[in-house]
């Protein structure tokens, strides 16, 4: 399962999505990983959820960044859920069509059972209409 939170910048995404990760930590079974554009919210996070800051990896472009999450599923057999913090900056897909890389997302969501929760910087009317019923916040 692929979900977004929707809306522009600024408007509160980020503490959705805090929210709703350390909600999902106290049930888990499984392993979670949120993934952002810097440490800034470490302490924000339960202490297990696995922080990423992606920028520290040297991503240049949407392919590199399906295979550098392809590679952490790879190495986490218990892993159920990722949270995606300002998606558009950290899949270097600023000013791109998303459409091909959230339909690979959807694919290895399914392929290896690991749920997807995005927070992407544009309105709910921007997003590929595809993925509108599985928007879980406007903002």
């Amino acid at each position: 399962m692929v979900s977004f939170i929707v809306g522009e910048k600024g408007k509160g995404k980020t503490k959705i999505l805090l929210d709703k990760v350390n909600t999902e930590i106290k049930s888990a079974s499984g392993n979670i990983v949120y993934l952002d554009k810097s440490t800034k919210h470490m302490f924000e996070l339960n202490n297990r959820i696995r922080l990423i800051s992606v920028p520290d990896y040297n991503i240049s472009n949407s392919d590199e960044f399906i295979g550098f999450l392809t590679g952490i599923i790879s190495q986490d057999h218990d892993l159920e859920q990722m949270y995606l913090d300002s998606f558009l900056k950290i899949a270097v897909l600023e000013g791109q069509d998303i459409t091909p890389t959230l339909k690979r997302l959807q694919e290895i969501s399914e392929k290896f059972d690991v749920d997807f929760f995005i927070s992407v910087s544009i309105n709910a009317d921007e997003l590929p209409a595809e993925f509108s019923e599985q928007v879980i916040a406007a903002l």
